[in-house]
């Protein structure tokens, strides 16, 4: 008689063809949540597989982007939560695409698609590792699930918070599978944690209108006021000079450090990164275990300048106006409210009162404890699959809505697992999945929430 994991692999190897075509039915949806392309149609489409799939599905209106739940009972009381997005990023620059981002593509093993592997290929994943463990226990499920797509992740999900508020009843879960799971160089790997994060956009106006240059002696340039505020925030060895940022910061545990010190080719990924882009060193000339603790720092990024003139040649003129965007990633203890409130205080105290601040989106981090059961079944199942070491890693350099849904729901464990790899490109052109990551995603997935309720 066949084991349950030999019928799950079975029903997922004969049914690949049929769940990657739906993989990229929703991919040729655009689903762009900073400019709202194809959001409505997309979002519908959503729904209409989460039905398909045998969930009862609700959906929920927010002031952005709906958000649905799909629900399913289980033979045991437990739930596991399956957390995933059907927003994109926006595909440009389009000429750097091989095809089209919204005409999926399958060759050399790979399905090419804007959301391909951030965020719809792993949604159909899940969903495809539901039905295979429902295949395997005789069409019910071991546990409850329900599983929640939002459409806002890709802007900081702004709503996300306030709707796991208002509905702490219909998500009660016991742990949940984040998304952007998958296959680093070295073999499976899950995130134990995510930096919060603060978008901000400082604004500065010195003049009614742009002015000649020959007047930049007795004119004030919004540009060098832009600059010179921005200049006030970090010095040159990269420390934040904002009064009280670092206050509430927590130095990395030992586990945490013992993490890094096993990940195998520690010196060999990160030589790889410095030649992916072009650089002889890190910042501080960190390497080995030094450089990915600094994940355990928070950062102070500019992610970009506007002002003055900006096309072909040149346009001798005093820029009225100028703008940056900012973000900071922040740790554990450190709030959003509490940075831009420091931020601020810091601009009015170096003199700077004119520069306006305009909030953007703010994530809370979140941290998972290491020796969790959760985490010992992920890592379990996962090397089962692979037939490789499961790499735990305690936190990451990125943010996500994990602290929405975590301490809300009781301090519930989280990790991620996923059809994505180290070179997928997402946010990039030409982002893509591997089939066999697909596969192996889904075998792992299923695992999980064949296991769930025996822990």
């Amino acid at each position: 008689m066949a084991s349950i994991n030999q019928v799950i692999d079975r029903f997922i190897d004969e049914n690949m063809e049929r769940y990657l075509a739906e993989t990229m039915e929703l991919c040729a949806l655009p689903s762009v949540s900073a400019t709202g392309e194809g959001i409505k149609a997309c979002a519908d489409k959503v729904e209409e597989i989460l039905a398909r799939h045998g969930l009862e599905v609700q959906r929920f209106e927010t002031p952005g982007n709906p958000i649905f739940v799909g629900k399913a009972a289980g033979e045991s009381e437990r739930t596991l939560l399956f957390y995933n997005h059907y927003d994109v990023q926006p595909p440009e620059p389009l000429e750097l695409w091989t095809t089209p981002p919204y005409e999926p593509a399958i060759r050399d093993g790979k399905l090419f698609a804007r959301g391909s592997s951030d965020d719809k290929g792993e949604f159909i994943s899940r969903l495809m590792a539901i039905d295979a463990v429902r295949e395997a226990h005789g069409g019910d499920l071991p546990c409850g699930v329900v599983v929640v797509i939002e459409g806002q992740e890709e802007v900081g999900s702004p709503h996300i918070a306030q709707f796991v508020q208002e509905h702490l009843e219909l998500l009660a879960s016991h742990a949940a599978v984040w998304e952007e799971g998958g296959v680093g160089r070295e073999g499976p790997t899950t995130l134990l944690g995510k930096r919060g994060v603060l978008d901000v956009e400082l604004f500065v106006e010195t003049i009614r209108r742009d002015a000649h240059s020959g007047g930049a002696n007795l004119l004030p340039s919004a540009a060098w006021r832009l600059v010179w505020a921005l200049a006030s925030l970090k010095d040159s060895c990269e420390r934040i000079l904002i009064p009280g940022f670092y206050d509430d910061l927590k130095e990395p545990t030992a586990l945490d450090r013992e993490m890094y010190e096993i990940y195998p080719n520690l010196l060999q990924e990160q030589q790889a990164m410095l030649d992916q882009y072009g650089i002889k060193e890190f910042l501080g000339g960190k390497r080995g275990v030094e450089a990915e603790l600094m994940v355990f720092e928070p950062t102070c990024n500019i992610q970009g300048i506007t002002t003055g003139y900006q096309g072909k040649g040149g346009k001798t003129v005093i820029p009225a106006r100028a703008s940056a965007k900012l973000d900071f990633r922040l740790l554990l203890d450190q709030d959003p409210d509490d940075i831009e409130a420091k931020l601020r205080a810091h601009l009015d105290a170096q003199g700077f009162s004119d520069v306006k601040i305009e909030r953007g989106g703010a994530m809370w981090p979140a941290k998972v404890p290491a020796d969790d059961p959760f985490v010992r079944l992920s890592a379990e199942t996962a090397e089962e699959v692979y037939g490789m070491p499961y790499h735990i890693l305690p936190t990451t350099g990125g943010s996500s809505p994990v602290y929405a849904f975590a301490k809300p729901l009781g301090n519930i464990p989280v990790v991620t697992a996923g059809v994505g790899y180290w070179d997928k490109a997402s946010h990039a052109p030409d982002e893509h999945i591997r089939i066999e990551d697909f596969r192996n995603g889904t075998r792992h997935v299923a695992r999980i929430l064949a296991g769930f309720d025996k822990i």
